[in-house]
């Protein structure tokens, strides 16, 4: 017989968890879609992707940051390409940043770290601009991911500084 507190103690997400997950998600939605103009495209400063470094704080925050950034990219003047290509690289990203950064004790360091890497990554989007519109790819690669470095950056503070406040681990 299936006892229902052992299934109750393997089951993936409590209530909380989903509804922090789907608050995160909506939240990376409504920052995106404010800041439209500057979130999509060849020169990009899209701030929600300080919900990236939510990540390093409890795994949860992966699915809930990919999703938010796949439905965000519903928006994207690629459509379904850009949901397809921004959720993938934005979750084996987030995964690789974990990974990476696991043992290390210092949280600045972790989201300096999280920051580069995931400037570093914009190179998928220029890589679809050099593919879907013949765009220069290392021109683009730059200038997306200086704006991604800088929005991390500010982010990064932002998401500090909440996390001296609140326990973002919870």
């Amino acid at each position: 017989m299936n006892n229902p507190e052992k299934l109750r103690s393997e089951s993936v997400w409590t209530t909380q968890e989903l509804t922090k997950m789907a608050l995160v998600a909506a939240l990376y939605v409504a920052v995106t879609f404010v800041l439209q103009p500057v979130g999509y495209g060849n020169i990009q400063f899209r701030v929600a992707e300080m919900f990236n470094f939510l990540a390093l704080y409890n795994k949860r925050y992966v699915w809930a940051v990919t999703i938010g950034c796949a439905i965000a990219n519903l928006a994207s003047p690629n459509g379904i390409l850009d949901v397809v290509v921004g959720g993938i690289c934005t979750l084996f990203v987030l995964l690789l940043c974990r990974y990476v950064t696991r043992n290390l004790k210092d949280l600045r360091v972790k989201i300096a770290i999280t920051a580069v890497i995931f400037a570093v990554s914009m190179f998928t989007v220029a890589a679809q601009l050099t593919i879907l519109f013949q765009a220069p790819f290392f021109f683009n690669w730059l200038t997306i991911g200086i704006g991604e470095l800088l929005s991390m950056a500010i982010g990064g503070i932002i998401i500090y500084a909440l996390s001296q406040k609140i326990d973002l681990t919870a």
